[in-house]
Order: structure tokens, then C-alpha cells, then sequence
């Protein structure tokens, strides 16, 4: 479908190859042991998973600051779940979390065979809304950093996904053009919306399983992907 219009393919990490609730679910296992939280695992993951979306999108909107995200992600989470659990350890767990997430490293299925696929012929990028620091240790701890010509991410860019400063970062970096650029990635709205707003190909890794749509061909196995390009 692609195959003769794309050079450049443009990846979202986190939710897209790096499996973000997997890795997290096991970083909060080992801090809640470390600082003997006592909450059941399962149950605060209920809470927290919906709760962490939402205020990453308050963070993509430049509602909040870094530095809230990650203090009220797990506040409004302990205070529903009624657990006394005071700012001093938020901000404990909040350092923890941030020290240990890149230490587990599950990607999605068919990650490493895709990225081998497409290596041979297109040009390979990430654009993340993620921090630089937690990026980077991510993509070098699961093993493929190295596929990748451009990493660009919101910090860099000052701005994050959907803002087309971000998108045309990558493209100045990349010396690609729209036109011939593909994104894919798991937010509708800051990595599909987004890159169509400057002419990009898209593809919806529909990680999340949200309803059907029309906006761009919709995938739920990586592999998928080689049907494309």
C-alpha cells in the first residue's frame, strides 16, 4: 500500500514497540516491595493504568508540568484507592518508578523481526512524547536503539505530539519529506491526527483496542505492518 511512497518510517515508542504497561506493571511490583507498600498489585494497576492516560494527555496539552504528571499520576490514584500514603513516599515511588521502568524491557510481539524487515529499505525513526532520559535507557536496554537513524522526542523539541513542531523536527533531522514518511503509533490523537495535520502516511497500532475508524488502516500485531511495505 506504501510500499513505493514511503523512505522514512517513523515509529512511536512507548504502547507501539515498547510494551509500556507490561514494563510498568513489573516496576511497581518491585517498588511496591522495596517500600513495602502493602496495596494488591491488580487493583491498583485498575486505577492507575486509566488514570495515568489521562493526565499524560493534561501533560501533551501543556496543562501540567513534568513534574505534576508524575506526583498526581500516583496522588489521585492512592487517595481512591483510600491508602494513607503521604507525599513524601509519592515522591519516593515517583523517583523509584522513573529509576527502575527502563530496567524491564518486553517489547510487543514481532518487534525485533519488523524492524529487521524494514531496516533494508526505509530509514527508521522514533518521535516520543516520553522524557530523553527514560527514552534513551529504554530503547538501549531492549535492544534496538541501533535500528533507528533519528531519535526525536518532545523534550528536545520543546513541544510534544500533536504540535507539528514536533513532526517537523523529525523531518528536518531525517531530510525526509511528509509526502514520503509513514508514522505509526498508538494515539489517535497525538501520533495519527497529528502527523496527517503535515501530510504524513499513518498507520493506527491500535494498542489500546479503542472502536474502528476511518482515519488511518488500523493494526494489532506489528507483523501487520509487512502487509504495507
Amino acid at each position: 500500500m506504501f510500499k513505493n511512497k514511503v523512505t522514512d518510517v517513523f515509529f512511536d515508542l512507548d504502547h507501539t514497540l515498547w510494551d509500556f504497561d507490561k514494563n510498568s506493571a513489573h516496576t511497581f511490583q518491585k517498588i511496591f516491595i522495596d517500600q513495602k507498600i502493602n496495596v494488591e498489585l491488580n487493583d491498583f494497576l485498575k486505577v492507575y493504568v486509566p488514570a495515568n492516560l489521562k493526565f499524560w494527555k493534561l501533560y501533551r496539552e501543556e496543562k501540567i508540568t513534568k513534574e505534576e504528571l508524575r506526583y498526581q499520576r500516583l496522588k489521585s490514584v492512592f487517595d481512591e484507592m483510600k491508602y494513607p500514603a503521604t507525599d513524601d513516599i509519592i515522591h519516593v515511588l515517583s523517583e523509584e518508578y522513573i529509576n527502575h521502568l527502563s530496567s524491564f524491557n518486553s517489547l510487543f510481539p514481532n518487534t525485533i523481526e519488523v524492524l529487521d524487515y524494514l531496516r533494508p529499505n526505509y530509514k527508521l525513526h522514533i518521535i516520543t512524547n516520553g522524557f530523553q532520559e527514560v527514552q534513551e535507557k529504554k530503547l538501549r536496554n531492549s535492544g534496538i536503539h541501533g535500528f533507528f537513524d533519528q531519535i526525536i522526542d518532545s523534550e528536545m523539541a520543546g513541544v510534544k505530539k500533536p504540535n507539528p513542531i514536533i513532526f517537523n523536527l523529525a523531518l528536518n533531522k531525517a531530510g525526509a519529506k511528509p509526502e514520503r514518511s509513514l508514522m505509526i503509533g498508538d494515539s489517535l490523537e497525538a501520533d495519527i491526527l497529528g502527523a496527517k495535520s503535515l501530510g504524513f502516511h499513518t498507520i493506527h497500532f491500535n494498542a489500546h483496542r479503542e472502536n474502528s475508524h476511518d482515519l488511518a488502516p488500523i493494526i494489532y500485531d506489528l507483523e501487520e505492518i509487512k502487509s504495507f511495505l
